[in-house]
């Protein structure tokens, strides 16, 4: 009787730890997504280019690509703000940073890739400021 006893005890433990976990697990995965398209430097869609992700707060980055038709989806993500950027052929996009979404939300964007002698220099833009 004591083994029953202490076997439904330990059940009943186990139980409840994996309950936490399966529900820590699905708050972690949350219910928003990110949609778009990569464009090449010609403004066609680029087929499977890397999209490169992270939240903003510096979590581990992810990778997705573009399927046929340049276009990609990163889902079930939690609320938060967001870094991405496209690659492909060894063009890059400038980084999104801090882009939004809300729970629930799908946020849809357009990464457009250019040619590094098309990405302003850092300070360029202070120098070119008029006095």
């Amino acid at each position: 009787m004591k083994r029953i006893s202490c076997w439904l005890i330990l059940t009943a433990i186990a139980g409840a730890a994996l309950a936490s976990t399966v529900q820590a697990n699905t708050e972690k995965k949350g219910t928003s997504a990110i949609s778009g398209v990569v464009l090449g430097p010609n403004d066609k869609p680029v087929a499977r280019a890397t999209i490169t992700y992270q939240s903003s707060a510096g979590s581990a980055a992810h990778v997705v690509h573009t399927d046929a038709h340049g276009c990609f989806v990163v889902s079930k993500l939690p609320a938060d703000n967001y870094d991405l950027r496209a690659s492909a052929n060894g063009i890059f996009s400038e980084w999104e940073k801090n882009f939004t979404i809300h729970n629930g939300e799908t946020r849809s964007i357009t990464l457009h890739l250019i040619y590094a002698k098309q990405m302003p220099k850092p300070g360029s833009l202070a120098a070119s400021k008029p006095n």
